[in-house]
C-alpha cells in the first residue's frame, strides 16, 4: 500500500525538508520552485520532481503500531525523526507530510509515518533524501564547447595576457610573447579552457549578502561566434567570488525577412546569429544579482599570473 494516497502536486505550495539541524524550503513560484535557503535562488524542476515521486513511491509492508507511546522508540516523533518531508499548500496549511524514522532491525525497510496520523509502518525499502539546499539547485554555470573558444583575456590588478586558440587545437597562443620565453602549452590550456566547464559550491544574492566584494579581476572568454563571457572575480576569507554576464558582440541586425529569403547556408547561419543572441541574453538575465563561490581549482585558472605561464627558452649551445 503507499503511504501518500490522494496528493495531487499541484495543490503543492511549498515543500520543506528537515534533517538533523538541516533545513531545506522549496516554494512554489508561478510554474517554478525556489529556493529560500538560498535568497529565493530557482531551484532544478526535475529534483523538485524526484523529491515528490520519491514520497509518493513510498510502499509500506505491514502496520508496525497505532499507539503513539511508541513513536520516540522508532524515531518517528517530529523531534527525533531522521527526516521530516512536509508539502504544504500556498496559504502554508499541512497537505499531508512524511515521517521518517529508524531502520528496522534485521531488515530492509525503515518506520514510517504520515505526519497526521499515529500509525507507523514498516517500508518495502527506505528512500533517500537529500537536505541539502544546493542539492535542489543547477550547480553549472558554463558548459561551453571547447572547440568554439577563440581567445580569453585575463585581467588582474597589474598585469593583462590574452590566450588564443591557434589552429591546432593542442596548441595555445600568447599574445606579445615575451623574448627570450615560451609558453607552457598545458597550463595554458587550462586557462583558455577555464570556462568550458565552471561550477560553484554555493550563491547569494548581491542585494542580500551582508558583506560587500571587490571585483578586482577580470576573465573574458571571447567565442568564435562573437559572444563574450564575462567574469568578474573578487576574492574574500580564502574563497573566490565571481559575477557572471554575457554579451553577443556582432551588432549586425538581421531581420525576419533577411532569413525568410536567405538560401540554406545563408540561414543557417543567420539562426544561429540569433540564437547565440538569444543564449547571451538569457544568461545575462539568469544570472543577474547573483555571486556565486567557486571551488578554489577553479578560481586558479581564471585568476593564473602570466609569470607561471612562462618558461625560459632553453639554450643552445655554440659550437666551433
Amino acid at each position: 500500500v503507499y503511504l501518500v494516497q490522494g496528493l495531487d502536486p499541484a495543490d503543492i505550495g511549498s515543500v520543506v525538508l528537515k534533517e538533523a539541524q538541516n533545513n531545506v524550503t522549496l516554494k512554489r513560484q508561478g510554474n517554478r520552485f525556489i529556493v529560500t535557503n538560498k535568497d529565493n535562488y530557482a531551484a532544478v524542476t526535475s529534483k523538485v520532481n524526484e523529491l515528490i515521486t520519491k514520497c509518493l513511491d513510498i510502499k509500506t509492508g505491514e502496520l508496525y503500531t497505532a499507539d503513539k507511546a511508541n513513536h520516540q522508540a522508532l524515531g518517528v516523533t517530529e523531534e527525533d525523526a531522521e527526516i521530516i518531508v512536509k508539502f504544504l499548500r500556498p496559504d502554508s496549511s499541512l497537505l499531508t507530510g512524511v515521517v521518517m524514522g529508524k531502520s528496522k532491525e534485521q531488515g530492509q525497510g525503515s518506520y514510517v509515518r504520515l505526519l497526521s496520523d499515529d500509525s507507523v509502518y514498516v517500508t518495502l525499502e527506505r528512500p533517500w533524501f537529500s537536505s541539502s539546499a544546493m542539492n535542489y539547485i543547477e550547480q553549472e554555470l558554463t558548459s561551453i564547447n571547447s572547440d568554439d573558444i577563440e581567445s580569453v583575456t585575463v585581467n588582474g590588478p597589474d598585469e593583462v595576457y590574452t590566450l588564443k586558440a591557434s589552429d591546432s587545437s593542442e596548441n595555445v597562443i600568447l599574445e606579445n610573447l615575451p623574448e627570450g620565453k615560451k609558453l607552457k602549452n598545458s597550463d595554458a590550456k587550462n586557462v583558455l579552457l577555464a570556462l568550458a566547464s565552471l561550477r560553484f559550491d554555493d550563491v547569494k544574492n548581491e542585494s542580500a549578502a551582508e558583506d560587500k566584494f571587490s571585483f578586482e579581476r577580470q576573465f573574458a572568454c571571447r567565442l568564435k561566434d562573437s559572444t563574450v563571457y564575462t567574469i568578474k572575480i573578487a576574492e574574500k576569507d580564502d574563497k573566490t567570488y565571481i559575477a557572471c554576464s554575457a554579451e553577443f558582440t556582432d551588432k549586425i541586425l538581421v531581420t525576419e525577412k533577411e532569413v525568410k529569403d536567405s538560401n540554406d547556408v545563408e540561414l543557417k547561419e543567420k539562426e544561429a546569429r540569433f540564437l547565440a543572441r538569444d543564449k547571451a541574453k538569457e544568461f545575462s538575465t539568469k544570472h543577474k544579482g547573483w555571486i556565486y563561490e567557486i571551488p578554489e581549482y577553479k578560481a586558479e585558472n581564471l585568476t593564473k599570473p602570466l609569470s607561471e605561464l612562462l618558461e625560459d627558452e632553453p639554450k643552445t649551445e655554440e659550437t666551433t
